[in-house]
């Protein structure tokens, strides 16, 4: 057993000081500090840090130099080790709009990395982002390499994928989600055209999530709603990416007052170049240009991110009236309950996973754990 004491510990709906975490795999209890007897136990002393809920992020293509693309235990490792230093616990590591044979190529890898062991945050699983989706909302995914819904695709992989990110209106694509609906798969709606009428579709035959808000979908116009409004009023999750670039930090408080803090989950949607610094790297078998904080490709559309959670917490924190509790659900409970996973992820509380990490009121992250176990502390 070990004993976290003097960090302010943040749980689902509140902020607690003067206690002491204790946890060996999973968290066994939090007390207050006058009923701890600290004599001949393992205690880590966090004064001044805060005890956050491990971050789980749906929507992360690669870190570190490595992409989900390559098809390899060595990327994902490298991702996966990467990530822990922003805090994060768990990730759904995301492929692109390829060709079929190397899309199947790393969903058979990561198949493989849900059973190994890696040294960073845990794999739970695959975002399939494309190949059904609309080529007039394609962003940065490869037009080339588009097809209509097939369920026969994901058939073989029901196993590894968690979340599809798809275009509702295209042909095929209400069958398709119903049948990702029966299979505990995510069906969200993204790089899409879809109009309102198509959108509502959508939600009714099984579309419960939105990818990347306002980016790569019909947007709000007061005559022409279309994905964006749907995704803001209805009972849908809505991803953002609260890197300033993909949505302007004016918009967050428009995504916070619409949906509320638990209808809203916090992604990186990182490429390769995450934690690197400027110069040009791969997305999708694409050249990406990264400078001034931002990943393009040659013609300014953006590419992916190299955004981290936790300073896209800190973002959505700094530029809304949302809790420090409340964001945190965004990138930990909710995410958690969107994959059937909240009984053992997602919050500090007693029988979850001692998934946490300790960092400063910046949010800058100063040691990672995960299950129990310390995968990363800043020298």
């Amino acid at each position: 057993m070990k004993y976290i004491t003097g960090a302010k510990i943040i749980t689902d709906n509140a902020v607690l000081d003067n206690h002491v975490l204790g946890f060996e795999d999973d968290f066994s209890f939090i007390i207050p500090l006058e009923n701890f007897n600290p004599e001949n136990k393992e205690i880590i002393d966090a004064r001044g840090l805060f005890a956050a809920p491990g971050l789980i992020d749906l929507h992360i293509h690669g870190y570190g130099g490595k992409d989900t693309m390559a098809g390899t235990i060595e990327a994902l490792e490298t991702i996966s080790s990467a990530i822990v230093k922003n805090g994060v616990t768990a990730f759904l590591t995301t492929t692109m709009t390829m060709d079929i044979p190397s899309i199947k190529n790393a969903l058979e890898t990561v198949r493989k990395g849900m059973k190994h062991e890696f040294h960073g945050a845990q794999l739970i699983g695959a975002h399939m982002e494309g190949p059904f989706i609309n080529e007039s909302f394609k962003g940065a995914q490869a037009a080339e390499y588009i097809i209509e819904p097939d369920f026969e695709l994901v058939d073989e992989y029901t196993d590894v994928i968690r979340l599809v990110t798809l275009a509702p209106e295209l042909p095929g694509a209400l069958d398709l989600i119903g049948k990702l609906k029966e299979k505990g798969i995510i069906a969200s709606a993204g790089h899409s055209a879809a109009s309102l009428e198509e959108m509502l579709a959508g939600i009714e035959a099984g579309v419960s999530h939105s990818t990347h808000l306002f980016n790569a979908m019909t947007g709000i116009h007061h005559r022409k709603p279309g994905v964006a409004l749907v995704a803001l009023t209805q009972d849908i999750y809505c991803e953002l990416i609260a890197d300033k670039i993909h949505v302007h930090p004016q918009i967050f408080e428009l995504v916070f007052k619409s949906k509320g803090p638990d209808r809203i989950t916090l992604v990186t949607d990182c490429i390769e170049a995450g934690g690197m610094g400027e110069g040009v790297y791969s997305l999708g078998g694409q050249k990406v240009y990264v400078k001034d904080g931002a990943a393009r490709l040659s013609d300014g559309t953006l590419a992916g991110s190299i955004l981290k959670l936790n300073e896209g917490l800190r973002n959505f924190y700094e530029n809304t009236n949302a809790s420090i509790t409340e964001v945190f659900r965004m990138g930990s409970l909710n995410p958690a309950r969107e994959l059937g996973i909240e009984d053992k992820k997602g919050s500090i509380a007693p029988g979850k996973d001692a998934d946490f990490f300790l960092m400063d009121d910046s949010f800058n992250v100063k040691a990672t754990f995960i299950k129990g176990q310390c995968v990363y502390k800043l020298n």
